[in-house]
């Protein structure tokens, strides 16, 4: 069927529920026959009259029950036709929504540094809208009328072979019109998603930014790149539609043109004796039922032009490769090695690496602190250790064994990560905890709360651990959604910790319960903490101190402060700026 499975990228289930539904629509469309052809001997019979013969009344009654059950038959048809067609369709959709989703969830972070959030949300949402309204309402519709109308064509031809000749005569070149201007349809289409995604982006920019704009005074005509990129997706969906526009009504025109081609030969042939009037007068109803299916496969095509866009555009998504990985490999030791590892983010203008040849160990069971200036590698060194990126040269190893070659999710399970900004979801208090181990009990849950100095604030709340957050926990404090992250860690109670920056812009009452909160967090645990508030590591086991993407120096506090170096000189910036007033 034109490999239409692999066109339409469709499962093996809607590939199967995709044949059924056009088997449908091609029931459905002969079934409308039934009445049509009745229609035909009623008004053959009110004709006769006309001819010098009396209506036979019971004939009548019989082609009246004959109507009333084959009314019935196309309501049973339709039902089936919905059925197969459009319930089918909505489920391969969901699928596709979710195939795209589990795909871009095992996607590298570099994919995510080359697309937009908006491209991403077009390829779930829209994307998938525009296959699914095609999988609904085009293509079996589309084959249906083909096939019904290649079955009309071929029972009229055994009639009378010129007339149905002259019928379907110019169905050829209107389809040549509609072919032959695919390359400019698609051109305009793809013109028209670019405009779509470049209003995307602007309006997501915009709502993100609205507090910037708001106290800069942008609104108005102050803030155009909005009203640009709407403008021009205006003008992009005309230019589209009226270019689709011109080729289908030309080619509806000429298909529209048989039917004076039919008059012309059907009264030529009557007058030449080589046809009678009852059958020419059948020829003339069924060119105007039958040019109906014709116009409507001609008004899909465009349609259909215009869905391989999306298609491609999907086709593209799922031929990035996912990180893979063992999954079945256990690590008994928790040490962490980077050995000769260097690393450039992928998108990067420059290239430039942002780690050059990094050795360090950090050892299981203890706290090790990431330290430098601004830009110096210490959150990407922690990516790193998360398999967020893979690195360019070198290996990064977890009790010995290379995370390269273990498949992220199951490597996640080792981890437990505080961020400095949180991620919650717009869901209760209860949910976003659990998240940490979707397996929990109540009682873990609320015990994991109570570690992390969550309990009291959430039970002052109207609806305690049931309250609503709101999206990325707009209605709670830094200080509170910081804890609500703790306990989420704590609850999953993974044997590495990395904390990235989790106490950096707290104020000093909030950071003394988050200290609380991370000192029971990191019990037993192999601890990286990236921290700028030199203050807060003093007491780590280990401090490695980067700058400019190399290790600059390695040892305990007071070693570093004795060595002189890039951190003490950090150290004492920092410790003459706690004196500094207003």
């Amino acid at each position: 069927m034109f490999n239409l499975k692999e066109k339409l990228m469709l499962t093996d289930k809607g590939y199967s529920d995709l044949k059924k539904a056009i088997t449908a629509c091609t029931i459905t469309n002969i079934s409308l026959m039934l009445p049509f052809t009745i229609t035909l001997q009623i008004f053959t019979e009110l004709l006769k009259p006309f001819m010098g013969e009396e209506i036979v009344w019971s004939k009548m009654w019989l082609l009246l029950g004959l109507g009333i059950i084959a009314a019935v038959i196309v309501f049973l048809a339709n039902k089936n036709d919905y059925k197969k067609t459009y319930v089918t369709s909505y489920m391969e959709s969901e699928a596709t929504r979710v195939g795209v989703a589990e795909h871009i969830r095992k996607l590298p972070m570099s994919f995510f540094n080359s697309k937009d959030l908006s491209e991403l949300t077009t390829n779930i949402m829209g994307d998938c809208a525009t296959s699914e309204h095609v999988l609904s309402h085009i293509i079996p519709q589309l084959f249906a009328n083909a096939i019904s109308i290649t079955i009309v064509c071929f029972l009229l031809a055994m009639f009378n072979w010129s007339l149905a000749l002259t019928i379907f005569c110019t169905v050829p070149a209107a389809f040549l019109v509609i072919v032959l201007s695919r390359k400019i349809q698609k051109r305009l289409g793809e013109k028209h998603v670019e405009s779509k995604l470049k209003a995307s982006d602007q309006v997501q920019e915009y709502l993100e930014g609205i507090k910037v704009i708001k106290s800069c005074n942008l609104m108005g005509s102050k803030f155009s790149a909005l009203d640009n990129a709407l403008k021009l997706m205006k003008k992009m969906a005309i230019e589209m539609e009226f270019g689709a526009g011109v080729f289908v009504t030309g080619a509806q025109i000429i298909v529209q043109a048989g039917v004076g081609l039919t008059v012309f030969a059907g009264t030529y042939l009557l007058a030449g004796g080589k046809i009678e009037l009852i059958p020419l007068l059948m020829f003339f109803l069924i060119v105007v039922r039958i040019y109906g299916p014709i116009l409507t496969i001609l008004t899909l095509l465009p349609e259909l032009l215009y869905m391989q866009i999306s298609t491609s555009r999907m086709r593209a998504l799922f031929s990035t490769p996912v990180m893979e990985g063992d999954t079945e490999k256990e690590i008994k030791d928790y040490d962490i090695s980077f050995e000769n590892v260097s690393f450039g983010y992928t998108g990067k203008t420059s290239g430039e690496e942002v780690i050059k040849d990094v050795t360090i160990s950090i050892p299981s069971n203890s706290i090790t602190a990431l330290v430098g200036p601004s830009g110096s590698g210490k959150s990407t060194i922690s990516k790193l250790i998360a398999r967020f990126w893979d690195v360019n040269k070198g290996a990064v190893k977890i009790g010995g064994v290379d995370i390269k070659s273990l498949d992220p999710e199951h490597l996640m399970s080792y981890m437990s990560f505080v961020f400095q900004d949180v991620v919650l979801f717009n869901d209760t208090i209860y949910n976003n905890i659990r998240i940490g181990n979707i397996n929990a009990s109540t009682e873990q849950v609320i015990e994991a709360a109570k570690a992390a100095c969550c309990d009291e604030f959430v039970n002052s709340l109207p609806d305690g651990y049931e309250t609503i957050l709101g999206e990325n926990g707009s209605t709670l404090s830094g200080g509170e959604r910081q804890r609500i992250s703790i306990a989420r860690a704590l609850l999953k109670n993974a044997p590495i910790v990395l904390l990235d920056e989790a106490t950096a812009s707290l104020d000093p009452e909030n950071e003394v319960l988050i200290q609380q909160a991370i000192s029971k967090l990191i019990e037993g645990k192999t601890v990286i903490i990236i921290a700028h508030r030199l203050r807060t590591i003093a007491g780590a086991d280990k401090i490695i101190v980067m700058d400019k993407g190399r290790v600059s120096e390695e040892g305990t506090h007071e070693e570093l402060i004795k060595n002189n170096g890039l951190y003490e000189r950090l150290y004492t910036v920092q410790q003459k700026s706690l004196g500094w007033s207003v």
